[in-house]
């Protein structure tokens, strides 16, 4: 009888061990925190020419549509009736000046007259009279020359600002009115120009006590800086800076507008503009940003992670990550600096598993045994 006996060797062959996940070490640092806000464009300044005097409109002394300075002429109304108003008190003023005169030495001569018992003292004090008289007309006449020269010189309508002018609703030969509520064109300055944003108010609210706790220091308008997205898309090519924000919420929406100025050189930016902008809010002290791809969620909806402790046990946190800054979410609880967060093979590690852990980026290791 032949037996045949088989012996157990050594194996060959690839040992299953932990496997290997690539992790990053996170890091506390100072971050600035931005939102992105929809919005829309605003004249710095606004003025509706209206006339000031009533007349016939003799011409228009700027181009529709390009840029005016301020004081420069804008209209002509016919002037011919406040002139003639004008040269009327200035006559009117060198009659009362000359009428001044004569009653002022005569006043002077009765005062030496009564002296001597000469005259009787009603003819002084009747003199003295005319002669305050002739004082209250010379300012009365004074004051309706200036009156005049006033309205003589609204014929001529000047800008009151430097911006774009706009088209001119009337035309020459028009009668226009002191009392007419229709502008006569209006202007508008552009460069720089406002930026009007919403952001709501709980989220104001959630900053501003996140600064109370000393977690991040909020920016003051003179340093506050925001960048603009045009409706297409496209960046704008310059940078604006925060103004300002509203003291009272929109109760419709439950917002605040925020105000930011952008210079506008090339006149890209026009009034009423949709634009999207982002303004820098604060500066998050010891920050964590954790790596988008090391972040999942939970069935609840929650962001999760999984990081390596001191004994190479994958371990699952829940997190609190309220924004995405760049590639990496900004997480303010679930994390802490030096924890080892798995953002390599993050499919082959299970909670309360051991890992083998190595750099991200590493290449994968080949563990083989020998004879």
């Amino acid at each position: 009888m032949a037996f045949v006996v088989t012996g157990c060797g050594p194996t060959h062959g690839p040992q299953k061990g932990p496997p290997e996940v690539g992790v990053v070490v996170l890091k506390a640092e100072a971050v600035p925190l931005t939102a992105e806000l929809p919005g829309r464009t605003a004249p710095l300044a606004t003025s509706d020419v209206r006339p000031q005097v009533t007349g016939i409109l003799k011409a228009i002394l700027f181009e529709e549509g390009g840029l005016v300075r301020e004081g420069q002429p804008l209209y002509q109304i016919d002037p011919a009736p406040y002139q003639a108003a004008y040269d009327s008190a200035k006559a009117s003023l060198e009659n009362a000046e000359a009428n001044l005169t004569t009653t002022k030495l005569k006043a002077e001569r009765y005062a030496e007259l009564v002296k001597q018992n000469a005259i009787a003292k009603q003819d002084r004090d009747d003199a003295e009279a005319a002669y305050k008289q002739a004082v209250a007309n010379v300012a009365l006449q004074k004051a309706n020359l200036e009156a005049a020269a006033i309205n003589l010189g609204y014929t001529r309508i000047t800008s009151p600002i430097t911006g774009r002018i706009g088209r001119s609703v009337v035309r020459p030969g028009a009668l226009v009115t002191a009392d007419q509520t229709t502008a006569l064109t209006t202007i508008q300055t552009l460069d720089p120009i406002y930026v009007d944003v919403n952001q709501s108010s709980a989220e104001l609210v959630r900053l501003e006590q996140s600064a109370a706790a000393g977690h991040m220091s909020r920016r003051t308008p003179a340093t506050a800086s925001a960048t603009l997205q045009l409706e297409d898309g496209t960046p704008y090519a310059h940078e604006g800076t925060f103004q300002f924000s509203e003291v009272t919420v929109d109760p419709t929406t439950g917002a605040v507008v925020l105000r930011a100025k952008f210079p506008n050189p090339e006149g890209l930016l026009l009034p009423g503009m949709y634009v999207r902008a982002t303004i820098i809010e604060g500066i998050a002290h010891d920050a964590i940003l954790a790596p988008q791809r090391g972040v999942s969620r939970n069935e609840k909806g929650e962001p999760t992670a999984l990081v390596v402790d001191d004994h190479g046990i994958a371990r699952l946190r829940v997190l609190t990550a309220p924004r995405v800054i760049g590639s990496n979410w900004f997480v303010t609880s679930g994390l802490e600096p030096g924890d080892k967060l798995i953002v390599e093979g993050i499919q082959k590690a299970q909670p309360d598993m051991p890992v083998h852990a190595v750099p991200a980026g590493s290449p994968p290791a080949v563990r083989t045994s020998g004879n």
